[in-house]
């Protein structure tokens, strides 16, 4: 099976009107290049609020019923016949969460994600945000295969990207937002950033893809530079596709899932697992029983 499949990068103001319609432009573009799945950076409505801690901000929170940007993506996916992952603020009850939800082309709701991993860094002050996942990781069966997604953290996890592969993922999809540090103005993550996810295609010999913002953003004086270098990856890890720092666009590239899937299976990696070697991944320390002393 044929998938063609695009990333995308803008930069994000307050007003959202503006961020959307900048967004389905893109999407408009990548669909006019053949791609059946879209993939927008995180939180694509709003500049990432997560650089200062505000209550006000809670007030950007949508619950997934009547949120009216994820209408409008499910109508742009129907128009248009792809697929959308929509990251968004979600608000349930008095929770709130960093989420994605899997638009398919017809645009119905493949499934719901919420980010499991939730960093707490200067400029990045999502734990006063978001409450931790309780979905667990998740793929969504979608027109054009089964995608693994999930939220800019989460991709520095590699048991994340296992488990979404073991699941049955054909592609994994990050959308992200990371840029400058406070502490470390001089610190650059970008390169460990893309050689991570990288990792993730080789270990599991699948796609990814991952968006990121560009731009500068400000809350008083609170300052942060997203690196843009959204990128495609090929299943060996390979570099395919990659945006430069500060330029609005899209990426696109096609892959031969059914090739990919027979390399996979060859390849022997799933053969040789070894799951009960691995308790250790389910502790903290490393250690399945206490340590003495």
């Amino acid at each position: 099976m044929q998938l063609t499949v695009a990333a995308t990068q803008m930069a994000c103001t307050w007003d959202v009107e503006t961020n959307v319609a900048i967004a389905e432009g893109l999407v408009r573009e990548a669909a006019a290049a053949g791609a059946n799945i879209v993939l927008i950076q995180e939180l694509f409505e709003t500049p990432y609020f997560c650089i200062s801690e505000k209550s006000g901000h809670f007030d950007l929170a949508h619950e997934v019923d009547g949120h009216p940007t994820l209408k409008r993506m499910q109508a742009l996916a129907r128009e248009l016949g792809v697929a959308l992952p929509f990251s968004f603020f979600e608000k349930a009850g008095l929770a709130h969460y960093n989420s994605v939800i899997m638009i398919d082309a017809d645009g119905s709701i493949a499934g719901h994600y919420r980010k499991s991993h939730i960093p707490d860094f200067p400029l990045y002050e999502e734990k006063f945000y978001f409450s931790p996942g309780d979905t667990g990781f998740r793929v969504f069966d979608t027109h054009f295969g089964r995608v693994g997604v999930a939220i800019c953290w989460d991709q520095w996890f590699p048991e994340a990207a296992r488990i979404m592969t073991l699941m049955g993922a054909e592609i994994l999809l990050y959308p992200t937002a990371i840029g400058s540090e406070l502490d470390k103005p001089e610190f650059d993550s970008k390169n460990h950033w893309q050689m991570t996810m990288r990792g993730h295609a080789a270990a599991n010999i699948l796609p990814v893809v991952a968006s990121n913002r560009i731009g500068r953003e400000t809350d008083g004086e609170l300052m942060i530079d997203f690196y843009g270098s959204s990128f495609i990856a090929d299943e060996t890890g390979a570099l395919l596709q990659e945006a430069d720092r500060d330029t609005q666009g899209i990426l696109v590239h096609s892959f031969d899932l059914a090739k990919i899937a027979q390399y996979r299976r060859e390849w022997g990696v799933f053969r040789d697992r070894r799951p009960d070697l691995y308790g250790p991944l389910l502790t903290l320390d490393g250690y399945t029983t206490p340590r003495n002393g």
